[in-house]
């Protein structure tokens, strides 16, 4: 079977597709949420810090790493719309 050639941790190829729909959803999500940010120059340092921080992360393969970084990353998003719901507010 193919699984059990793959090193410790590494993930399969649905589990690639799935985890890359996932983080694909996430960087969507949190691009929007950024075009609600009032001030433009606090707008564009936030597109460019989420584009670099994915980015930088592209090449991850560890499941336990990437499962880490989507979380770490949607706990991003909900402060961010936390504290954008606060500023309308």
């Amino acid at each position: 079977m193919a699984s059990s050639r793959l090193p410790p941790g590494a993930l399969t190829l649905k589990q690639q597709f799935m985890r890359r729909q996932q983080v694909l959803v996430l960087y969507r999500k949190i691009l929007r949420a950024i075009r609600q940010v009032p001030s433009e120059a606090d707008r564009k340092y936030l597109q460019d810090w989420a584009r670099e921080e994915f980015k930088r992360n592209k090449s991850a393969t560890e499941e336990d790493t990437i499962r880490m970084m989507i979380t770490q990353g949607n706990m991003q998003l909900k402060e961010l719309e936390r504290t954008l719901a606060l500023a309308k507010s």
